[in-house]
């Protein structure tokens, strides 16, 4: 923090009035101090600081009785209030300085953060001239459809994970729509557009790319399998084999004795719909993940659909409908991703039964009427996989 200057940035953009006991400055650099070695939330500061040695938190010891969660409260409102991107900026470029930090490459991704509760003022409102933002329902990464959340962007610097840039933003924003705004502030931060410039498919949209282009900047992005260009090479490795080149040949990162971790790639002779050449990649290390999950998968589905069955002819089933079987089957496919492998059937079988026409001993001449009953079944069979050996890139 000191070589930094980190106290002194925050002095600048969140200043203190003379009737502030404790500082502005020091109350965040409490917090900071916190997040690094304790964790602890807010109301438990100050029982927090006096557990360590005067000082330590950069506080005074006849300062720390002021150290309630209001003042802490207080603090960050005016840290709301400041010019947080500026701030992210300076602090950012001054770590490079001072640490001789390459800004040559960053690599970008988002999660969400889920909420349990209402939260009906955090609507997106204006406080105090700045947008707060909205806590709502959205895309959930975390498998959380019915939670509430907020979407945190961070990109990483490739020279030692150092964060480049940083950013809450909605629950319901798109991904697809956030990129330009991260690399503006990149750009700021680098001092100059040409860095490499990494993310998943949603930078994949002409809106981003030419965006970047435009401003004399470099990336590389994965290419959706919604695209054209996705499905017209899938189909046409059916019956081609491309001519792969290999580029990285390395050791089991994992594994001392296993297979080596080599990659490959083919660019295709023709240009995407922007005209960026597409260049396919394929790992062999991912090649033999995928062809273990896919097994586990099929060996899971078939272990629930053996089950199934044995449900269905047991005789106290309460799946009689066909809606119902097939209700259970298509949830059962969709859980273990297995739609591709297994082809699932719904039949009907017959039971036949004799029984005597009238009551008695049976005797030669006993007549019997022939009874049947009818009941669901299922069967499958395993589909041949297409070659899916490669994952694509366009950059």
């Amino acid at each position: 923090m000191k070589r930094t200057g980190l106290e002194g940035v925050l002095d600048r953009y969140v200043p203190s009035d003379a009737r502030c006991v404790v500082p502005h400055v020091q109350s965040l650099g409490v917090l900071l101090r916190s997040i690094i070695v304790e964790r602890e939330p807010i109301y438990r500061q100050q029982q927090t600081v006096q557990a360590f040695a005067s000082g330590m938190f950069g506080i005074a010891a006849e300062e720390m009785e002021h150290l309630g969660d209001d003042r802490l409260g207080r603090a960050l409102d005016r840290l709301f209030d400041a010019d947080r991107a500026a701030l992210l900026t300076e602090v950012v470029v001054t770590v490079g300085q001072r640490f001789e930090v390459k800004f040559d490459e960053f690599h970008n991704d988002s999660t969400s953060i889920s909420f349990c509760g209402n939260y009906r003022a955090a609507s997106g409102r204006m406080i105090r001239g700045r947008t707060a933002p909205a806590i709502t329902y959205g895309f959930s990464k975390g498998h959380r459809p019915d939670l509430k959340q907020l979407l945190l962007i961070l990109t990483m610097c490739a020279d030692g994970n150092v964060p480049g840039a940083f950013r809450c933003t909605d629950g319901s924003a798109s991904d697809s729509r956030t990129h330009i705004e991260t690399w503006n502030a990149l750009r700021a931060v680098a001092g100059r557009a040409d860095f490499l410039y990494l993310a998943d498919s949603k930078l994949c949209s002409r809106e981003n790319m030419d965006h970047i282009d435009r401003a004399g900047g470099r990336f590389v992005t994965v290419l959706p399998r919604t695209r054209l260009e996705d499905q017209e090479f899938r189909q046409w490795i059916q019956t081609h084999a491309p001519d792969w080149e290999c580029v990285w040949d390395r050791p089991n990162p994992r594994h001392s004795d296993g297979p080596r971790d080599r990659w490959y790639v083919y660019r295709a002779p023709l240009l995407s719909a922007e005209v960026w050449p597409i260049v396919w990649v394929w790992s062999t290390l991912l090649t033999l993940h995928q062809e273990a999950r896919r097994r586990r998968d099929i060996a899971a589905a078939t272990e629930e659909l053996t089950a199934l069955r044995e449900r269905l002819a047991g005789a106290k089933t309460r799946l009689r409908g066909a809606g119902d079987i097939d209700f259970q089957i298509k949830t059962l496919l969709d859980k273990h991703h297995v739609n591709r492998y297994l082809k699932v059937s719904r039949i009907v079988r017959e039971d036949h039964f004799y029984k005597q026409t009238r009551r008695g001993r049976p005797g030669p001449d006993t007549a019997y009427r022939k009874i049947t009953k009818r009941r669901f079944d299922i069967q499958w069979t395993r589909l041949l996989p297409t070659i899916t050996t490669a994952t694509e890139c366009i950059h």
